[in-house]
C-alpha cells in the first residue's frame, strides 16, 4: 500500500484496488473513528454521492477502509467549497466540522467535486 498521509490523527493509505485505508491515532481517535463511520452510513443511506462510500473496519486497530474519491483539489474556490458544504448540511443533514479545502476532492471518473473526513462531523436531523 502506498502513503498518502501521514499525520498525527491518521496514517492513510491506499491499496492496489485504490480504496481508501485510514487509521486513527491521536486524541479522541475512538470517538473520531466511530463518528466517521456513523456519517458515511448515514450519508450512504440518505443517497450522498460525493463522500466516499464505507466498505470496512476493524474497532481494534481503529482501520477504516473506503472508496477513493479522487484527488485533492487544492485550487478549488473558497465559494465552491462553501457550497459543497452547505448542500452537505440541507440537503443530506450534515454539518463537517472541518469544512476547508482541504477536504475537498476531485474525482476524475465521476467528473465531481467530493468531500471527504468525517471524523469532525455531525449528524443532523435528516432534512
Amino acid at each position: 500500500m502506498r502513503n498518502l498521509k501521514d499525520g498525527i490523527r491518521s496514517l492513510v493509505k491506499i491499496d492496489f484496488y485504490g480504496n481508501v485505508h485510514k487509521y486513527f491515532r491521536g486524541t479522541d481517535k475512538e470517538t473520531r473513528f466511530a463518528t466517521e463511520i456513523l456519517i458515511l452510513k448515514a450519508l450512504e443511506e440518505r443517497g450522498c454521492n460525493n463522500v466516499p462510500k464505507f466498505i470496512d473496519s476493524d474497532e481494534e486497530e481503529l482501520h477504516l477502509i473506503t472508496t477513493s474519491c479522487g484527488t485533492p483539489a487544492p485550487d478549488i474556490s473558497q465559494k465552491k467549497c462553501d457550497t459543497l458544504f452547505q448542500e452537505l448540511e440541507e440537503t443530506y443533514g450534515v454539518r463537517h466540522d472541518d469544512p476547508f479545502p482541504r477536504n475537498i476532492t476531485y474525482d476524475e471518473k465521476a467528473g465531481q467535486f467530493c468531500i471527504i473526513d468525517f471524523e469532525l462531523a455531525t449528524l443532523l436531523e435528516r432534512p
